[in-house]
């Protein structure tokens, strides 16, 4: 599987290298030069979609050239709805938290096929280019029970870029500061009216580290990605359409600490657990390291076919099959892991008239995992070799009723059997699912939703921050407990009569999730370790409150101005029901952008003010360098991020500059024992802020027209 892999990459690119050859010839005017400007000035980075039945955020291709953006994970800056943090300090993985919840409660899609489970999770918000993609849809609360079970808080769908898309050639590169460096080609090619493909490819990587709180760690592991993805779309003349397409991914990080005397990484024998004694010198005491290769593969189809002229009846099959291998090593832990996926999806739709559909359908996942894990801590040495298999199969009928623009009732309900449930349960579960949506007048828009979710836990992968920790783990840290909650909510959205455009509005929605199942990661029951436990009747819920405020006080000058409110409470062991620590209490964000005439200037700022959050208990009692307390009261401060672009237009170029974190602010000692990283004590999972000071950006896209 890694061999192929490696060949694919090496196909992929001469294939790339011929989509670009054949766009010899058909260099000519911007045919989007016109339309570009209208588009900008009429839809926003970042808006609320009033169509769509559920509470829906949409950040648009406007919206993903407002920063760098290099891949999803920086996506979301200008997004209170959904908050980005690091894992951990060592091995540069992003996390997400939507409705105030880690980012595995929230079903990620890929034009609605469910991707980025398992092993992908950690770090596979870094793999999907920014520039690969149209658009981003964040649905907040239970979705459609067409798309699976495991919606617990909301999913987030990418669309990328199209066969269809009149765009031969497409390219981004973009350089940071701290020498990260990113370079995106995208080839849409039409082979006649029924066959198109789309080629992407993408490389990045950064080269120096740096170490700008002096702890001798690097803030960022030094890390090369190679990415390459080929979409397919045939369009038959009865209106059958299939698209399917292949997707390879390497990925390798190395982190930890450095040494000394030049910065240069200390590699080690993953043999024996301990570093290379010719490389390591002698006042280096116990160094520790990362090193992480993540290779992935990925195939995908999807068959729709018109059962009757008006395609009022139609069926669809949806077939998804990844390999995702992660070789990692954390100090003295070893995780060695593959997962084979696989996910099929049968539909059948029926559109009796304008107000009734229903569609009723099957699905089986299926997910191998085979595991090679050993920890050797102080006062623990682990061994956990094995094969697990994690399946489901499922039934599911939805029925959507819409009464012209006014109303809009969805109606769902799943079975799924699983057949890895521990805990004495049921293997049979039911969810339903229930959205509406009522717009009594034209300017206001009222929605509610609610339902069931369900997904297995990979405790170790779903908090791949413990690894980097000196700590002991305790408890069900290798079981799979089938996680379960509620999330119940709904928004209401008013479209003002002001601005320069029809798109003003003001919003508010407020959603809670509450777990009758859930797998608990402790920090604090024992000193230095970390318990693994079920919840097992327990409390734990997240009341959300957000609102948004958009509106084009002159034309081509937007202003959206967003605010979020968490409350999240988890019963803990010995300690009853607390604040969920490391879970930020609010946040707020204020964008603007301004578009000269035709755009050929576009100015973009965003500010965002990030709440406190609680600390763990072990955490309550630090003291920085003067010898003040860290975190009083047992909160984190509340910082200011600050963002912003200047992007020039040419025809067919654009030119873009930019900075972020220009408040300079960086979370201190954000390695808690970095001085002794073989200790207990020893923790760089404790993260809340950024760890990297102001970093610029300059960057370029070409894109050629037919």
């Amino acid at each position: 599987m890694k061999r192929l892999i490696s060949v694919f990459i090496l196909f992929a690119a001469c294939v790339s290298s011929y989509a670009q050859v054949d766009t010899t010839g058909i260099y000519g005017e911007r045919k989007d030069s016109l339309d570009a400007a209208v588009f900008v000035s009429q839809q926003a980075g970042n808006f609320l979609s009033k169509g769509k039945d559920l509470r829906t955020e949409v950040i648009s291709a406007a919206g993903l050239c407002k920063m760098a953006c290099c891949n999803l994970a920086e996506s979301f800056e200008n997004s209170a709805s959904v908050t980005v943090g690091y894992s951990d300090a060592v091995t540069g993985a992003r996390q997400i938290r939507l409705l105030g919840l880690s980012g595995v409660y929230t079903q990620m899609l890929d034009e609605t096929r469910p991707v980025m489970r398992g092993l992908a999770s950690p770090f596979g918000l870094s793999y999907v280019p920014g520039q690969w993609l149209e658009s981003i849809q964040i649905a907040k609360g239970s979705s459609s029970v067409i798309n699976g079970v495991e919606c617990l808080t909301g999913q987030i769908n990418m669309e990328h870029r199209k066969p269809t898309d009149e765009k031969p050639l497409f390219i981004n590169a973009a350089v940071m500061s701290d020498t990260k460096m990113d370079f995106n080609i995208a080839s849409s090619l039409q082979m006649g009216y029924k066959w198109s493909t789309v080629i992407l490819g993408h490389v990045s990587g950064n080269i120096v580290a740096h170490d700008m709180d002096d702890d001798d760690f690097m803030d960022e592991p030094k890390q090369l990605q190679f990415n390459l993805s080929n979409r397919w779309l045939y369009m038959a003349d009865n209106g059958m359409q299939i698209r399917f397409g292949v997707r390879a991914i390497q990925d390798s990080r190395l982190g930890g600490q450095m040494l000394p005397e030049n910065g240069k990484h200390v590699f080690y024998s993953r043999d024996s657990y301990i570093w290379n004694p010719l490389e390591k010198p002698a006042d280096l005491v116990n160094p520790w390291g990362s090193d992480i290769l993540n290779r992935s593969l990925n195939g995908y189809l999807k068959v729709g076919v018109p059962l009757n002229e008006e395609n009022t009846q139609n069926m669809a099959l949806v077939a998804d099959y990844n390999y995702q291998d992660m070789d990692s090593y954390f100090g003295a832990t070893k995780y060695i892991a593959g997962q084979h996926s696989a996910l099929a999806n049968l539909l059948y739709q029926n559109e009796i008239n304008e107000s009734h559909k229903f569609t009723l359908g099957l699905n089986g996942v299926y997910d191998r995992y085979n595991e090679d894990f050993r920890r050797i801590v102080i006062g623990q040495d682990v061994t956990d070799n094995g094969v697990t298999d994690l399946a489901s199969a499922g039934v599911f009928g939805e029925y959507t009723y819409h009464y012209g623009e006014t109303l809009s009732v969805i109606a769902g309900i799943r079975g799924d059997w699983f057949n890895h449930v521990s805990d004495g349960k049921s293997k049979f579960r039911v969810s339903p699912r229930l959205t509406l949506k009522y717009m009594p007048i034209d300017e206001i828009v009222i929605r509610a939703n609610g339902g069931r979710g369900l997904r297995y836990s990979t405790p170790l992968v779903d908090n791949i921050g413990v690894f980097s920790t000196g700590k002991q783990f305790e408890g069900q840290y290798n079981e799979h407990i089938l996680e379960d909650a509620w999330t119940f909510g709904g928004n209401i959205t008013y479209y003002l009569p002001f601005g320069a455009s029809s798109n003003t509005y003001l919003s508010v929605d407020y959603f809670r999730t509450q777990f009758t199942q859930q797998m608990v990661v402790d920090y604090e029951r024992y000193a230095n370790q970390i318990s693994f436990y079920a919840l097992d009747g327990n409390r734990s819920f997240t009341d959300n409150i957000q609102l948004d405020f958009s509106v084009d006080p002159v034309e081509r000058f937007n202003i959206t101005a967003t605010f979020r409110y968490t409350n999240a409470k988890i019963e803990l062991a010995g300690k009853g029901l607390v604040e969920k620590p490391m879970t930020s209490r609010f946040k707020g964000v204020l964008n603007l952008q301004y578009a000269t005439n035709l755009n050929k200037w576009i100015f973009d700022f965003t500010a965002s003010l990030n709440g406190s959050c609680r600390v763990y208990d072990f955490m309550k009692d630090f003291k920085d360098e003067d010898g003040n307390l860290m975190y009083k009261n047992g909160r984190t401060p509340i910082y200011p991020m600050l963002f912003a672009q200047v992007t020039r237009r040419f025809k067919g170029w654009d030119v873009y500059v930019g900075a972020e974190n220009l408040t300079n602010f960086r979370q201190k000692n954000a390695i808690i024992g970095a001085d002794n990283p073989r200790q207990p004590s020893f923790d760089a999972s404790c993260i809340w802020g950024p760890l990297m000071g102001i970093k610029a950006h300059i960057g370029f896209r070409f894109t050629l027209w037919k």
